[in-house]
């Protein structure tokens, strides 16, 4: 049985908070884009990659 994205992203970030972690008002954008479809899952590991190479705050 397949998942919406709404679903499959509300049970990630439930599965964070059960850990008492919270993600980042940046990660939160681009999950909001995915969601509408404005970025790929690609997209997001690309802007990930960005982040986390060029020594920008993390997520």
């Amino acid at each position: 049985m397949l998942m919406c994205k709404d679903k499959a992203w509300d049970y990630a970030i439930g599965m964070l908070k059960v850990d008492g972690l919270q993600p980042t008002r940046e990660m939160m954008e681009l999950i909001e884009k995915e969601k509408r479809g404005e970025i790929t899952m690609e997209g997001i590991r690309a802007e990930l990659d960005k982040r986390y190479k060029s020594g920008a705050a993390l997520f």
